[in-house]
């Protein structure tokens, strides 16, 4: 995401771009599907020694704003801490329950259910936040290979 759309949606709130949103914004697109507290390592660890980089009350502030402006989404991915990943491409998140693996799956793949809760609910789906929980083929496969 280009330090332009940043700069455009803070200005038409009247906020300014500084440095530590530019930071945490580049940060959870480096690292895709991330807790503040990993945005917060990876910023010191890029700081490096003696650098200056934002406290994890700041990370989670600027986590807000950013998400305020369209620019990142939160998804609960079981217990614990939201991950944060930038909004630019919508995707949904299937979370293996044995292994913890995380895999992006595109929004689609549930048009048919949206559509049956926009129908019946008059609910919309936001995907952004949508985690679906299971297990993936790996650990299948290794749990049907332990009982012959």
């Amino acid at each position: 995401m280009g330090d332009e759309r940043l700069a455009e949606r803070l200005r038409a709130r009247g906020l300014r771009l500084t440095a530590q949103r530019q930071r945490v914004l580049e940060a959870v697109s480096a690292l895709e599907h991330a807790t503040p507290e990993a945005i917060g390592a990876r910023l010191r660890e890029e700081a490096g020694p003696g650098g200056a980089a934002p406290d994890t009350s700041t990370v989670y502030r600027n986590l807000e704003l950013l998400e305020r402006l369209g620019l990142v989404w939160h998804t609960h991915l079981g217990k614990g801490a939201p991950v944060y990943h930038s909004a630019e491409h919508p995707h949904l998140h299937v979370v293996c329950q044995s292994c913890g693996e995380v895999s992006s799956v595109a929004p689609d793949l549930l048009d048919g259910a949206a559509e049956r809760l926009a129908a019946e609910l008059g609910f919309t789906v936001d995907v952004g936040h949508v985690a679906l929980s299971g297990t993936c083929r790996a650990c299948r496969e290794r749990a049907g290979s332990e009982h012959p």
